[in-house]
Parts: C-alpha cells; sequence; structure tokens
C-alpha cells in the first residue's frame, strides 16, 4: 500500500505534528469524503506501508523530524512556482524561506526524493509567456543540482477554480502556446541537468522529448525500497493519470495555503472552520468521532514482491 499525505491538503505544513503521531500510532482514521460519516481505519504499520508521498509547498516544519520517517520509504512532491500574493497569498518569501528549504531537504533526503513541481501553469496580463520562462529559469538555475525532474500541468478548470481565478481574467492557452513553453522549459532543464514530465495532460509531447508523469510512482519507490511492488494503475483518478494505486489520508477544505487555482477548497469559511477544531491528538485529521460515525477497518496490505532477478533494478 502507498499512502498520499496529500492530494486534498498541504500535510507537511499545517498537520505535520498530527502525521507524525498518526505513524507513531500507525493508524489514521479518514472520513469518505462523499460520506462524512463513513470512517476508515487504514493501518500505518511499516509492515503493511510500501511508501509515502508527501505533496506539499512549503516542508519547513518537517525538518527537524525527518529521522522520524527512517521507519518508511517516501519522497515528496514540491510544489514552486513563481506565482506571486496575488495567486498564492500564504505561501511564505519564495527566495528566503521555500527555495533554501527545497535545497535543504534534497540535502538531508537526496534529490531522487524531492519532484519539483512547477504547476499549475496558466496565462494572464501578468503571467505571460515570458513571465513563466523568464523565472523557470530563475528557479531552474536554484533547484537544478536538487532534484532530478519536474513535472508541470496547466490549470484545470473546475467549478470552484473557475470562481476562485476570475479576478486574475485568466487566458485560455492554446495549443501552440502549450507546445511553446513545454520547448523552452525542456531545454531549460537540460542545461541544469533535471528533465521535464507532465501531470494528467491529455496532449502528447513525446516529440520534445517530454514523457507523462507517474507522480504516485512505483517505479521510483521500487528503487528507493530496491524492491518490486505489485501495484497496479490507481483506477479512481482523471483518465490521463499515470499514477499508482493509493491511500489519500488528506481531507478537503482544510488547506491553508488559500491558493486560488486550488481545487481541493470549496469554501474559505469551511477551511476556516475545519482548521479551529484540528486536534493533533486525534487519529482524525480535524474534529473528533460522532455518534453517526461509522468506522470500518480497511484491508490494506503490502504489495511487495521479494523474489527478484538480477536486472530488476
Amino acid at each position: 500500500m502507498i499512502i498520499s499525505a496529500s492530494r486534498r491538503t498541504d500535510i507537511p505544513t499545517y498537520y505535520s505534528e498530527w502525521l507524525f503521531n498518526r505513524l507513531k500510532e500507525e493508524y489514521v482514521l479518514v472520513r469518505n469524503p462523499m460520506n462524512m460519516y463513513q470512517i476508515s481505519r487504514i493501518n500505518l504499520s511499516p509492515d503493511v506501508v510500501d511508501g509515502i508521498v508527501f505533496w506539499t509547498k512549503n516542508p519547513v516544519p518537517m525538518l527537524g523530524r525527518l529521522s522520524e520517517l527512517d521507519r518508511y520509504n517516501c519522497y515528496f512532491q514540491f510544489t514552486l512556482n513563481a506565482y506571486d500574493k496575488d495567486v498564492e497569498p500564504h505561501i511564505p518569501s519564495k527566495n528566503h524561506i521555500i527555495i533554501p528549504a527545497f535545497q535543504k531537504l534534497s540535502q538531508m533526503i537526496g534529490r531522487e526524493k524531492v519532484i519539483w513541481r512547477y504547476d499549475p501553469i496558466f496565462f494572464n496580463d501578468r503571467y505571460t509567456m515570458e513571465y513563466h520562462c523568464r523565472y523557470f529559469k530563475v528557479l531552474a538555475e536554484k533547484l537544478g543540482d536538487y532534484t532530478e525532474k519536474c513535472t508541470i500541468s496547466f490549470l484545470d478548470l473546475y467549478r470552484n477554480t473557475v470562481r476562485n481565478t476570475q479576478p486574475l481574467k485568466i487566458q485560455q492557452e492554446t495549443r501552440a502556446q502549450q507546445f511553446e513553453i513545454m520547448q523552452r522549459f525542456s531545454d531549460i532543464a537540460k542545461e541544469r541537468g533535471f528533465y521535464i514530465d507532465t501531470c494528467a495532460e491529455a496532449l502528447e509531447f513525446d516529440k520534445l522529448g517530454i514523457s507523462h508523469a507517474q507522480c504516485i510512482d512505483r517505479r521510483r519507490f521500487e528503487r528507493i525500497g530496491k524492491c518490486k511492488l505489485a501495484i497496479d494503475k490507481d483506477s479512481n483518478q482523471r483518465t490521463k493519470c499515470g499514477c499508482a494505486a493509493s491511500i489519500d489520508i488528506g481531507t478537503y477544505n482544510t488547506c491553508k495555503n488559500g491558493c486560488l487555482y486550488c481545487y481541493a477548497n470549496y469554501s474559505q469559511r469551511t477551511v476556516i472552520k475545519n482548521t479551529q477544531i484540528h486536534n493533533p491528538a486525534s487519529p482524525l485529521l480535524f474534529g473528533e468521532i460522532g455518534a453517526n460515525d461509522v468506522i470500518k477497518e480497511r484491508k490494506v496490505t503490502s504489495c511487495k514482491e521479494y523474489q527478484m532477478t538480477l536486472f530488476d533494478f
């Protein structure tokens, strides 16, 4: 089993104490996003957890406690964009905090375990083609030695995303613009010693040497853990998503980053309400178990295959 922590919220930034408590107690309770009264109890023992993928824009709260992850194979999906406070209002200074954190994290755990994400890309009067290319190059110069690849995607306009991004007056990019920026980004990446792939994009960029990403990456875990994993593609994700199956332990409407393009927050009022009842000692990310809640143990097993060949790694 692979744990995703989390596509739904920034656990490393806001809930790292809760996370370390869950790993120490080796279980977590997760509400079903489609039925909040249904709760899954998920075993987090290293015996069944084959890997953990952390999704974050700021891992600083975790850096002093990374040794507590030694029992687990893990890597980070680290989003670092060139947007300002008009888009990402609660992200600390990129120059003074986030870029140094990326570098420090990579130095501590290895560049193969820190994936840079530059996503989502959108265009408007301020964030133009030239803007993205200029600042992607600046970031690449600072991050190139600290990662193996950068995963890129274009903005998907979900209903709440359309509402939240209205002040930005986003201009729908053309196919030609997508190919141009991918070509330019790929050239920059090659100069700095890393490569580009794309997250759940319909367009094929193979002729640019750019493939589809697997953000929950079975092969990366096999490489990190030096063990084959029998894990299928995640059937619950979008068709173009290449991720391996995983269990997400986050909750929607709990991320305080406030990024306007975010699909995981539907209501800022709900975010405030939920975060106010967060208890780091609770097995739930927010709130407590109620009288109407039904808790069921989710059946999970390790997917490791111990019979290897000479050519596996």
